[in-house]
């Protein structure tokens, strides 16, 4: 299949929908296909007009993992080259889980392996009814700590439930990953990604340096000591967004009974 296997397009005001497209694979990932997310990424990071985005999958399908036919020749890889290339490969995972913008996984049908681990890498995710959620990699012979998910997957449904998954590799349906807090939410496969984008929306209309100093002090203070440190960095956040010009706008947006035009990264 030629062409881009990660297609970006504008979705309404400051919203951006990016699609992972090889649906032949059900979207299984390729090094190519990382490298493609994580440029994106990176732009997307420096772009003032996207506010918030939607990851999603082409047909169907959000992501069936590492694509196996490309494991072949990882293997037969020295050590220290292999090292290489998987940090290669797990960059796509920071460049996303860093973006300053609000990420939403819609995530359909499949979401295994490392497409888990980039569902997990959004901050919210909606599933359609039809999705099935698996951390496969002890299945295929692999440590389940990949592309982020011994981190991230703990953080998200507790250590217990994590290492029921990690461990047996067992697949997932929409309700019990709904029941585990894996997902935010289950919508009908065809509303999945319409739902998805209201979202975004929603989080677009909101000021853009309240949503990514919000998103960072949220992240910061999931690993704080104590509630004295997470204190003094919320203090250091709202410092930083009261003395934006944004906090003047919708103040002037209530006393004049229309809708804040908000404009500060």
């Amino acid at each position: 299949m030629s062409g881009p296997t990660v297609l970006a397009e504008h979705r309404g005001p400051g919203v951006m929908i990016v699609t992972l497209n090889r649906p032949h694979r059900k979207n299984a990932l390729t090094d190519g296909m990382l490298e493609e997310l994580e440029a994106l990424c990176r732009q997307l990071a420096q772009d003032d007009s996207v506010r918030a985005l939607v990851l999603t999958g082409a047909d169907g399908s959000f992501c069936a993992g590492f694509d196996l036919d490309g494991m072949e020749g990882m293997t037969s890889l020295p050590p220290l080259r292999l090292q290489r290339r998987v940090e290669r490969q797990a960059a796509a995972v920071s460049a996303l889980y860093e973006l300053p913008q609000a990420v939403i996984a819609a995530v359909d049908g499949p979401c295994v392996g490392a497409g888990l681990s980039l569902a997990l890498a959004a901050d919210i995710r909606v599933a359609a009814s039809r999705a099935r959620c698996r951390a496969a990699f002890v299945r295929v012979g692999l440590s389940g700590g990949d592309l982020g998910a011994s981190w991230l997957l703990p953080r998200i449904v507790g250590l217990g439930p994590a290492l029921d998954l990690l461990l047996s590799g067992r697949t997932v349906d929409a309700d019990e990953a709904f029941s585990l807090k894996l997902v935010n939410r289950v919508v009908p496969c065809d509303a999945l990604v319409a739902e998805a984008l209201a979202l975004a929306a929603d989080i677009a209309a909101n000021s853009p340096i309240a949503v990514a100093v919000t998103k960072s002090v949220v992240h910061a203070n999931a690993g704080a000591s104590s509630l004295a440190e997470a204190l003094k960095r919320e203090s250091a956040s709202q410092v930083i967004t009261a003395k934006s010009a944004d906090v003047e706008e919708a103040m002037a947006a209530f006393r004049e009974g229309r809708p804040p035009r908000f404009t500060e990264r």
